[in-house]
């Protein structure tokens, strides 16, 4: 009689491949903890968790995107240092942060963001108060953001935000940075744009949207981003812009927003019906912010980037090398 036919001990102790959320992340923390603190490979990771080397390489890359992996580069590239002296000596900032233009255009937002979000880490402190705005790239920034310990902190929100749910809705960008922190927050619960000047001035003198206001205007640290005006931009992409609506502000000489307000190559507000509808706090009252952090990159948002550093509002930027050769230079070089 033939022996039953025994199984191998190793495939019989594999992993599951059905896991859950916490037990999943779990476990693509331990694949990362081995393979970047334990310098194994990931073919001794995957023995090590009794894991297929695939599941270990899409683990490592998931742990790098959900911001589980954060890397740093402990080191200054001459030509970007070089870049950044320029940008604050032309524009006033007191610093600026350049890092390397990927090769992929659609890359450019997540260089960008995990440098962001380095500078950010770097003034959130005991008793700081943040104030966001909104946009693929602020939300992208939160992977990098270094969370630690820190009392009484809070986060408000600069401008008001869309009616439905979206990945660059500034109530979801808000509560994700409040909650990585622990940290209160604070809601212009009010849309970006009102229906009329009337609507807006009414839900201006509500006391909840003027309390939302006072506190936008006390915050500490203003992290913002600029939205440049073409049919791929955010506003466009989402619908609060209609082609009709973008149509008529390209005509009025806009350029682009910061904080929902439209402004031309020069860095002055337009006027334009919808500069007087928007539910966010002003570019006046931005200057009057001590640190003004804007993040942003790529061919797309040079003109209006550079409108926003000509309009005097801001005190630091992080880019791409290639955007920031394009603002120094003055190339106009937006998407219709």
């Amino acid at each position: 009689m033939s022996k039953p036919r025994q199984k191998n001990p190793s495939s019989s102790q594999r992993t599951p491949s059905v896991l859950s959320p916490e037990r999943e992340e779990e476990l693509m923390a331990r694949a990362a903890w081995l393979a970047y603190v334990g310098d194994m490979t990931q073919a001794q990771v995957a023995k090590h968790l009794r894991l297929t080397r695939l599941r270990v390489n899409k683990m490592l890359a998931q742990a790098r995107a959900k911001g589980i992996v954060q890397i740093r580069i402990n080191s200054r590239i001459a030509a970007l240092t070089e870049l950044e002296d320029r940008l604050c000596a032309t524009y006033g900032l007191a610093r600026a942060s350049v890092v390397p233009t990927p090769p992929q255009d659609d890359m450019v937002s997540h260089a960008v963001a995990a440098a962001a979000g380095a500078l950010l880490s770097e003034h959130i402190t005991d008793g700081v108060s943040i104030g966001v705005g909104w946009g693929r790239t602020l939300q992208l920034s939160l992977n990098s953001v270094t969370v630690r310990p820190v009392k009484r902190m809070s986060v408000v929100s600069l401008m008001g935000g869309l009616t439905r749910g979206s990945a660059v809705n500034i109530y979801d960008l808000s509560s994700r940075l409040a909650a990585m922190f622990d940290a209160e927050c604070f809601y212009i619960a009010a849309p970006i744009f009102a229906d009329t000047e009337a609507t807006r001035d009414l839900l201006l003198q509500q006391s909840m949207l003027q309390d939302a206001f006072k506190r936008a205007r006390e915050v500490d640290i203003a992290f913002v981003s600029v939205g440049p005006l073409h049919t791929k931009s955010t506003m466009a992409r989402i619908g609060v812009l209609t082609p009709e609506t973008r149509a008529s502000l390209t005509e009025a000489g806009a350029v682009g927003d910061l904080c929902g307000y439209y402004m031309n190559a020069d860095g002055q507000l337009i006027d334009h019906p919808l500069n007087r509808r928007v539910i966010g706090l002003s570019p006046d009252a931005l200057r009057k912010i001590k640190t003004v952090i804007l993040a942003g990159g790529g061919p797309d948002k040079v003109t209006v980037m550079r409108a926003a550093l000509r309009m005097g509002t801001l005190s630091a930027m992080v880019t791409d090398e290639r955007t920031a050769e394009a603002i120094l230079a003055g190339q106009e070089n937006v998407l219709e």
